[in-house]
């Protein structure tokens, strides 16, 4: 059975199901929801530059990962549910409602605002389960999924709403919790007593469509970060902030060539011709991979926004871990997603992410400017461009997993 066959027994075309021939295009309805992240990217990087330290850190990539599973999920929907039809585009502009009070509770979601942020991401994750329940009658395969699904995504809002209750590190560890138990049952197929659990290779799914809406999420990402050094650059506008600006624009353009100017399209094209391993394969690229490879240009983007306010100032630790740890993640994150789909291992990207790690205590031993660090991340970033542009001439290019 390939991911364009239903089983046996299913409905040809039900009346909000997509049709399966071939990459299915991104819809206005896809692309208006994603809008909305636009907000939650920049509260999340702002998050970040106000929280600085590795306690900061882990809150913020807690939230990303909350914030993650919203936007994923809804696009998994909607790889099976066409967006244009009413009753699925209504869902879309209820969990983008949803998802942007959520992204408003983002700076005070460890303190006041805990228990909204908590009720609010409960209301979006239930209610869209629910409604793809009522969507997905008369196909079996996919309420069987989701049946199972719900009892875990309930259980996990559980734990998010009685994190919102208490405060300070239990709501630290309660949402935590929340975060584990969701990947562990996605992981294991969301197993139930006497149902047994569910299998990637029954999930039927687009992967090509899955490939570029995570694609135009990380574009998302990138056009916020250089939304923010514009900004930043409009209170500042002096000959010395003009050159921050053009070395952060340079790393805006590096991580953009990294991602898109050769691996995307090729990526899109291995996914979508993974046959019964696309939904695995989805899976760990998509819900797992994504999220580091957009943590890099939240972080990226911080690092640029402490660049442009102080270009010269010494470097500190945790300007260092903005700076050098920004592209180190993101390049980790792709280097990932390069080893799962080609089943080869990027040593330009390893290589990157060893230096930029190796050079953190020496930036911060030697007093480098922060302009310095951000220099460094560039061109560690544009080697791996070059290393790249280099094995396209010794190859054709990727080697496919299919083949």
């Amino acid at each position: 059975m390939t991911p364009s066959e239903p089983p046996a027994g299913t409905p040809a075309h039900p009346a909000l199901l997509r049709m399966r021939k071939g990459v299915q295009p991104t819809t206005s309805s896809e692309l208006f929801f994603d809008l909305v992240f636009i907000f939650t990217i920049t509260q999340l990087s702002h998050y970040l530059i106000e929280h600085p330290g590795w306690r900061g850190g882990g809150r913020t990539a807690l939230l990303l990962a909350l914030v993650w599973f919203v936007w994923i999920y809804t696009t998994w929907l909607t790889n099976w549910l066409h967006p244009d039809r009413g009753p699925v585009r209504t869902m879309l502009i209820g969990v983008a409602l949803g998802s942007l009070l959520l992204s408003a509770a983002i700076p005070q979601s460890f303190a006041g605002t805990g228990l909204l942020f908590a009720v609010v991401y409960v209301t979006v994750q239930v209610g869209r389960t629910i409604f793809a329940l009522w969507a997905v009658q008369g196909t079996p395969w996919l309420v069987d999924g989701f049946q199972k699904s719900l009892p875990w995504i309930v259980g996990t809002s559980v734990l998010m709403v009685v994190g919102g209750l208490v405060g300070g590190a239990a709501r630290e560890a309660l949402w935590a919790s929340a975060v584990v138990l969701d990947v562990v049952g996605l992981l294991i197929g969301y197993p139930l007593p006497g149902r047994g659990r569910s299998r990637p290779e029954r999930w039927m799914v687009e992967g090509g469509h899955l490939a570029e809406r995570c694609a135009a999420f990380v574009l998302i990402a990138l056009g916020e970060s250089i939304l923010v050094t514009g900004i930043t650059l409009t209170s500042h506008l002096d000959r010395v902030t003009s050159g921050a600006f053009l070395l952060a624009f340079a790393g805006s353009v590096a991580l953009w060539w990294v991602y898109f100017a050769r691996s995307a399209a090729a990526a899109t094209e291995v996914v979508a011709h993974a046959g019964d391993r696309t939904g695995a394969l989805s899976r760990v690229a998509f819900n797992f991979l994504h999220p580091v490879i957009v943590a890099g240009v939240i972080v990226t983007s911080a690092g640029d926004e402490r660049l442009l306010r102080e270009p010269g100032a010494p470097a500190t630790e945790d300007v260092v871990m903005l700076t050098l740890g920004g592209p180190a993640l993101f390049l980790a994150g792709h280097a990932a997603y390069q080893a799962l789909l080609w089943r080869t291992l990027p040593t330009s990207r390893i290589t990157a992410v060893v230096v930029l790690l190796a050079l953190m205590p020496v930036c911060v031993g030697l007093g480098v400017p922060v302009a310095g660090c951000a220099t460094v991340a560039v061109v560690v970033t544009v080697a791996v461009i070059v290393a790249d542009r280099f094995r396209g001439v010794q190859s054709r290019g990727p080697r496919s997993p299919l083949r």
